[in-house]
């Protein structure tokens, strides 16, 4: 078959079943979630702890300087604090003696993934860190974030842009634009 005709009959066939099928409003790239924003099983809010407090990002993921992963924070984590700041709203002393509870029992938190990028992406935050990239420029305000929701599409475009303003604003930073730095 002349491959003009099977591209002709494959767009023919999906071209017009595709948005039958699948509404535009849902219909997503792979990896792009921007404005996710899903509940957790901890009334966390980035607001108080990073905002107002002023508690540094990798205080709490704690992994992001040195591993490919900022990771989520344990409730050891929590409880550097909290075993002795009880909360100052009865909604936060709650849930403060919540997690508490759970943390007693040795019971995990099942936070939800938020930034969920596909698995033949490979980032490394500790690249970013030591580059200086400060964490809001792919996590957006995060400081004035209640729930935290997903800042940037993430998707291939808006990282290899971010990269090219990077490396135009100092080309020293060199930051790598081609395939195999993100995808192996």
């Amino acid at each position: 078959m002349n491959w003009r005709i099977f591209i002709f009959v494959f767009l023919a066939t999906f071209g017009i079943s595709l948005p039958a099928m699948v509404s535009i409003s849902d219909f997503h790239l792979l990896g792009n979630h921007q404005d996710y924003e899903p509940v957790q099983p901890i009334a966390y809010s980035h607001a108080l702890h990073a905002g107002q407090l002023g508690i540094q990002c990798q205080y709490c993921h704690s992994g992001a300087g040195d591993s490919r992963h900022a990771g989520v924070p344990s409730l050891s984590t929590c409880m550097k604090c909290h075993t002795d700041v009880k909360g100052s709203t009865e909604t936060g002393k709650a849930e403060i003696a919540r997690f508490t509870s759970m943390y007693n029992k040795n019971e995990p938190v099942a936070w939800v993934r938020v930034h969920n990028i596909p698995d033949f992406v490979y980032f490394n935050h500790s690249a970013h860190v030591l580059a200086n990239v400060p964490c809001q420029t792919c996590h957006g305000n995060v400081q004035d974030m209640t729930v935290v929701k997903q800042f940037a599409d993430l998707s291939m475009g808006w990282c290899v842009n971010c990269h090219r303003d990077q490396n135009a604003q100092n080309p020293k930073l060199n930051a790598p634009l081609d395939c195999d730095a993100c995808h192996r």
